[in-house]
């Protein structure tokens, strides 16, 4: 079977898209950021908007580099899922990438880019440990950070071109951290004045640069089993080793004004996946805690029930009655922010939906990589709101909250949580009820002590104690096993 290549699209109208320029500079060759950003630019240059491709910087020598190459920065996106419905099967060959550069190797030729009038967006996505303020010297080749690395090219950029106010960028990091454009341009601008850069250069940087906070949305997994891959290529008829499979669904909303939006004209492509708009918290939220945080919340006692992907938990009826009444009973009722009527229910079942996907194949353990801080960040906000609205102990919430502790007890899989020591050496010193009164206490880990929340510290030991001794499996069942006779004896009344 051939391999994907530019020979592949000769005589086909994707072949003129290889010699668009380059007006984006990415940092970062994840599959999100391959699955939503640069398939939507791919999207508007196939409908002759934005006309304009994309150069990615590698931070790392590790991972997919060479592939880019060998393919001739050519990728397939595989679109499978459910919409509205109808069953969505599309095979996108994308053309947005021109070239990938590793910046331990070809700083230099990062630095190139900002010599270039036409880049004028620049979009990253270095997960959510990527954005933090690193004291470091920026004229270093590479700087370490990615803040680093930004601002060592924007600092480029400004001397190109003399501090001409029409050579700024617009800035996007996707990284899923609260207030992530206005984070990542205060440490840009802390680490220029830790560099001691000039004062222009600085008021050009906040004049003439905008750092938009973001949010994306859409479930793009990591790379297809060996199964999937070869089905894919199958049907395609070539072989890829970029092959990336997302859902149908797709959005990105992104804070900025008139400006910002006439810089981002790709979105012209796809209104209704790409929104502008001067505030856009009401679409993180949503996703923050209803997507995300119940992925962070089932995900532990998912792989303690032995289901791999989250397709295969929801087609248990049970785990998908837990995730369901996670969701809709205490997730939508307790988001803090206000939403319009009924927004959080609506989006909260398409989350459903999107999780039933058989053609996405999520891992579990995937959804788990840095769990403690997900957990911190995504759902203690819920569990505190929860306490201040409906003042009662959220069930389903605890239940995820206690197979979250379990989920270390044992370690036998490799856990990728900058915080698992501290959660597998609390095993090791206390008991499973002096392990919760420990960890729920601290204050200083959580932001609050959790302990103080009436009844929901007996209601974790309670599960915790029933997860060790019974198993995740049969907890659910039971749980389920009470919600239904719940449910009989309301219709009997």
């Amino acid at each position: 079977m051939v391999q994907l290549s530019k020979s592949l699209l000769s005589g086909k109208p994707e072949s003129a898209l290889q010699s668009l320029p380059e007006k984006v500079l990415q940092f970062g060759t994840g599959v999100l950021l391959r699955g939503l950003p640069d398939y939507l630019i791919d999207q508007a240059n196939r409908q002759g908007i934005f006309n304009g491709r994309v150069v990615v910087v590698k931070s790392t020598d590790s991972g997919d580099g060479a592939a880019f190459g060998e393919q001739d920065h050519l990728y397939t996106l595989c679109i499978r899922g459910v919409e509205e419905g109808r069953a969505v099967s599309e095979n996108v060959i994308s053309s947005a990438i021109s070239r990938v550069l590793t910046a331990s190797r070809e700083w230099q030729e990062v630095l190139a880019c900002a010599a270039d009038p036409q880049i004028g967006i620049v979009i990253s996505n270095t997960t959510e440990v990527g954005i933090q303020l690193v004291r470091e010297d920026i004229h270093q080749s590479p700087p370490a950070s990615f803040p680093g690395k930004l601002l060592a090219f924007l600092y480029e950029r400004y001397r190109t071109f003399r501090g001409d106010q029409d050579k700024g960028v617009v800035i996007i990091p996707t990284e899923l951290i609260p207030q992530n454009g206005a984070l990542l341009e205060s440490i840009v601008l802390e680490l220029a004045h830790l560099n001691d850069l000039e004062f222009d250069f600085l008021n050009w940087l906040e004049s003439a640069c905008r750092f938009c906070n973001s949010l994306v949305d859409r479930i793009v997994p990591g790379r297809p089993s060996e199964q999937q891959r070869a089905v894919l290529q199958e049907e395609l008829g070539y072989t890829d080793k970029l092959l990336t499979v997302a859902e149908p669904y797709c959005f990105w909303a992104i804070e900025g004004d008139e400006k910002v939006s006439s810089a981002l004209s790709f979105r012209q492509a796809s209104p209704e996946s790409v929104v502008v708009a001067p505030d856009i918290e009401r679409y993180y939220e949503r996703k923050l805690r209803l997507l995300n945080g119940t992925h962070t919340l089932s995900c532990g006692l998912a792989h303690l029930a032995g289901f791999v992907t989250v397709h295969e938990a929801m087609e248990n009826p049970d785990m998908e009655d837990y995730i369901e009444r996670l969701i809709l009973a205490e997730i939508a009722q307790s988001i803090p922010c206000k939403l319009p009527e009924g927004e959080a229910a609506q989006f909260g079942r398409q989350v459903m939906d999107r999780f039933r996907n058989p053609s996405v194949e999520h891992r579990w353990l995937s959804i788990a990589v840095q769990f403690s801080t997900k957990m911190r960040m995504r759902n203690i906000p819920v569990l505190q709101e929860h306490y201040r609205t409906q003042k009662s102990v959220p069930v389903y919430f605890a239940l995820g909250f206690a197979a979250f502790l379990c989920f270390y007890r044992n370690a036998e899989h490799k856990l990728q949580d900058d915080n698992a020591d501290y959660f597998t050496k609390k095993w090791a010193q206390y008991n499973p009820d002096e392990l919760v009164d420990h960890i729920l206490s601290d204050k200083a880990f959580w932001g609050a002590d959790l302990s103080a929340f009436p009844g929901f510290s007996a209601q974790v030991k309670q599960f915790v104690k029933e997860i060790t001794g019974k198993g995740a499996r049969q907890v659910i069942k039971e749980l389920a096993s009470k919600n239904e006779a719940k449910n009989l004896a309301n219709t009997s009344a």
